[in-house]
């Protein structure tokens, strides 16, 4: 490869992009937009515990916590209180066996299950056992009269209760790279229906020079806006060189993508339309992020998964290089397995 043929090849790229107001406008708006959605979402988490309650029989000291204006919700199976746990609808369910009344009335401890969502923050256990006890004691006048199962339900990330906005950080990430997915394959695209692609491939000069001065142009924008977004956000606090090997990652997935989108679309409006159903599919896995627990092991299948995952995981739990080295691993992999089919059937629609 020729740098200098490369230089200047990154000069009529960026002046192509410059000169592309759409594309430059939902760049530089778009990652004004998502900084602005990040510091205008709640930065504390709510503090108002939840509760649901499955209970044959309510014994008569736990129908003061209603009278009293607790909020719990009472459910006709353990099945669906375990489903409103696990969907988010309730930090914490109870659930009290039929016989509660009699196990208490012969003098022996009956069996209350708990269930807690992978959200909610670890005190909140300790909480509601000291709850029941107090509970219990009303009701019998002894203490310590039941055994408490607890289970977790969803994935266990450390027990720490995220703010909202911290929970978004991930998405909002993925969705500035994604992004420029559709920018580097519209540039592409117009200047393949312009003719000007194969009017450059006529000179000495070589396509691996033309590939690698789009290439470099799609790192660029990608993980320049990525960075920026991610140092304003805090998100370099937690292992800065692990979120920038991430990003880097992730900016040449964005590479190929944008690579082989512009070799499958036949013009800026197609590129347009199957870039938005292409970002919308890649940011799915980021709900996973916002709400743990909400997505199945299928999520796993959308590439983009593995960054999202990696990022939320080191930025919000604290992993890492360790922690991070299988959705390392499994990014590295799929980035070029993208980055070469893109440049395969990308150099076949020039020639």
């Amino acid at each position: 490869m020729n740098p200098r043929t490369i230089k200047a090849l990154l000069k009529k790229d960026i002046a192509l992009f410059t000169g592309n107001r759409f594309y430059l406008l939902i760049t530089v708006l778009g990652l004004i937009f998502y900084i602005a959605i990040y510091l205008i979402l709640p930065s504390k988490v709510d503090e108002k515990l939840s509760l649901g309650m499955y209970a044959p029989v309510v014994p008569p000291a736990f129908e003061q916590l209603t009278a009293q204006g607790a909020e719990i919700e009472f459910f006709e199976t353990e099945a669906a209180l375990k489903q409103a746990v696990l969907d988010g609808g309730h930090q914490v369910g109870v659930s009290l066996p039929a016989d509660i009344m009699e196990v208490w009335n012969a003098g022996g401890k009956p069996g209350i299950t708990v269930y807690y969502s992978a959200t909610a923050p670890p005190e909140i256990a300790e909480a509601i056992v000291t709850l029941i006890k107090e509970l219990s004691y009303i009701q019998t006048g002894q203490a310590l009269q039941f055994d408490t199962t607890e289970e977790i339900l969803g994935p266990d990330l450390l027990g720490a209760q995220i703010a909202l906005r911290d929970r978004m950080r991930p998405m909002l990430a993925v969705l500035i790279l994604l992004t420029e997915v559709m920018t580097l394959a519209a540039l592409i695209a117009v200047e393949i229906e312009q003719g000007t692609a194969r009017a450059l491939l006529v000179t000495p000069m070589r396509t691996s020079d033309l590939f690698a001065a789009k290439g470099i142009l799609g790192v660029g924008l990608a993980l320049g806006q990525a960075v920026i977004f991610m140092g304003l956000v805090g998100g370099f606090s937690h292992q800065p060189l692990l979120i920038l090997a991430t990003l880097i990652i992730a900016s040449i997935f964005v590479v190929g993508a944008g690579f082989l989108l512009a070799s499958l679309a036949r013009d800026t409006n197609a590129v347009t339309g199957w870039g938005i159903m292409v970002l919308i599919l890649l940011a799915v896995p980021g709900f996973g992020a916002v709400v743990p627990g909400l997505l199945a092991d299928w999520a796993k299948v959308i590439p983009s998964y593995y960054l999202i995952d990696t990022v939320n995981r080191v930025v919000n739990y604290g992993a890492g290089w360790s922690d991070a080295a299988g959705n390392l691993l499994v990014m590295s992999g799929i980035s070029a397995v993208l980055l070469g089919a893109g440049l395969l059937v990308l150099r076949r629609r020039f020639q």
